[in-house]
């Protein structure tokens, strides 16, 4: 049986903040997640927003996360080379009533502490935003965006080169406590730890059912988004949101610019039985779709390339308004079981304020020393396509690799994939590449390059065709191989 000071349960992004948070100091640390990769919940389903704190209310833990949270991107963002851009976004009103709305959320932002806000009328956003019809707007300028996954998959491969342990495709499946430690029970074995960190989302409820009666409940909110194609990045320039929703506790529609040059539109938002829906539906897409023209009424119809969706972790059922703040609690009942209940938006903003305040309950609990040696892995400042003619031909002259096109629709080479599937966190999926270096997520959303990256997971990693998956344990892409046909 394996010991650690701190197991943490479920790598989303604020698990692996904290993973990544707490690999700056000399204790043993583990992380369960039991898909095939880290960021493969809720934290790769959102729009990447780096939200400002205007819509959570004054005294709330998500206000004072999020605003700090905030803070703490830019330098996160350099230390890590991350990609983060301060867009900004305006919160539109169509009518009087709803103006009135917006300097309610003027002053909500400004109690929080949210610099630089104003209330624009409709012409001063028409000259920033020619596609957007309103007749006034609330400017937030310290909302930015990032690429959910990359910030998510850089904390997690950071915590990894500085000794946090993954275990990847492992489920918790019994937890008990033992004297002073706990018994982590998984499909791949037992362990023990002084103390467990519940970062399981939509899940947190089935952890702690593991050691007590939980005081809560979860509901379950299905978020669905349709991605645009490149070519219609130039239809907004700042994020554009809707005066929210007071019935649901979600922001309602936006319209999100990405890092890349997709725009987003979504998400929904449903109450459903199943925590594991994850469907996307054609009457959900056709009503994001005429949601998102009476916002941006020159958006085409035939600009859609793909649709996905995530689940929130809801612990107020849609009755009462869907709104809770977040719970961040170690349980009364179970000593050392810290719990992080119903986080969701603007989980992503918060995460790293969140990692520094469990880093501090835990450092009350057993003695943390800061590490002399701590590492710092940084992504690549550019892809191969956006680099010059000249680095690009002393690329290909020391490995013609680089001079090999395996997904033409974002112009990725050989190397960068082999370079994804070397990942520290020995993540090998079909998804583990594509959020790494893009390989798949262009129009023809891996209809070409899918059978390249197969044939370099066997020739470079040796991996049996039948276990390459798609992105999950049970997502094996090969079963069997067919009959060969005789002549």
């Amino acid at each position: 049986m394996r010991n650690f000071h701190v197991a943490i349960i479920g790598s989303g992004v604020v698990g692996s903040a904290i993973a990544w948070e707490l690999s700056k100091y000399k204790i043993s640390v583990v992380v369960f997640e039991k898909g095939s990769d880290v960021c493969s919940g809720a934290s790769k389903a959102n729009s990447g927003v780096i939200h400002s704190g205007i819509n959570s209310p004054n005294n709330s833990l998500k206000a004072k996360f999020c605003v700090d949270g905030n803070k703490m991107f830019q330098s996160l963002s350099d230390e890590l080379n991350i990609p983060l851009r301060w867009i900004g976004k305006y919160v539109i009103a169509k009518t009087q009533d709803e103006i009135k709305k917006l300097q309610e959320l003027e002053n909500v932002g400004k109690r929080n502490k949210v610099p630089g806000l104003k209330i624009h009328t409709g012409s001063e956003v028409n000259k920033k935003e020619t596609n957007v019809d309103c007749e006034a707007a609330l400017w937030v300028p310290t909302a930015g965006i990032t690429l959910p996954y990359q910030f998510n998959i850089a904390l997690a491969e950071n915590a990894a080169i500085n000794n946090v342990n993954f275990f990847l495709e492992t489920e918790v499946i019994d937890l008990k406590k033992k004297d002073e430690n706990f018994i982590i029970t998984t499909n791949k074995g037992e362990f023990q730890s002084n103390i467990v960190v519940n970062s399981t989302g939509v899940n947190c409820g089935k952890i702690v059912e593991m050691v007590e009666e939980p005081n809560f409940n979860i509901y379950p909110c299905r978020g669905e988004y349709l991605v645009l194609d490149k070519n219609y990045s130039s239809l907004v320039n700042s994020m554009i949101y809707q005066v929210p929703q007071s019935d649901m506790g979600v922001l309602g529609i936006h319209i999100t610019p990405t890092i890349e040059g997709n725009i987003l539109l979504g998400p929904s938002a449903e109450f459903i039985d199943d925590s594991n829906d994850k469907r996307n539906t054609k009457d959900m897409m056709n009503r994001l779709i005429k949601e998102a023209k009476v916002i941006l009424p020159s958006l085409p119809d035939d600009a859609i390339i793909n649709a996905y969706s995530g689940i929130r972790c809801k612990i107020s059922p849609p009755e009462k308004g869907g709104w809770a703040d977040y719970r961040i609690e170690e349980s009364k009942k179970t000593p050392d079981l810290l719990n992080l209940l119903g986080i969701e938006s603007p989980g992503l903003t918060a995460a790293p304020a969140i990692a520094q305040h469990i880093t501090e309950i835990i450092s009350k609990k057993i003695e943390i020393i800061k590490k002399s040696n701590h590492k710092i892995r940084r992504f690549p400042n550019k892809r191969f396509a956006e680099m010059s003619i000249i680095e690009q031909s002393e690329l290909i002259s020391k490995d013609p690799r680089w001079g090999r096109i395996i997904c033409r629709c974002e112009n990725i080479t050989e190397a960068e994939v082999i370079q994804a599937l070397s990942n520290p966190l020995n993540s090998r999926t079909i998804a583990s590449v594509k959020y790494r270096c893009r390989a798949g997520m262009g129009r023809c959303q891996g209809g070409f390059c899918t059978q390249h990256i197969v044939r370099i997971m066997q020739q470079y990693f040796d991996i049996n065709i039948k276990d390459i998956k798609l992105k999950s344990p049970k997502s094996n892409l090969f079963y069997r191989e067919n009959k060969r046909l005789r002549k």
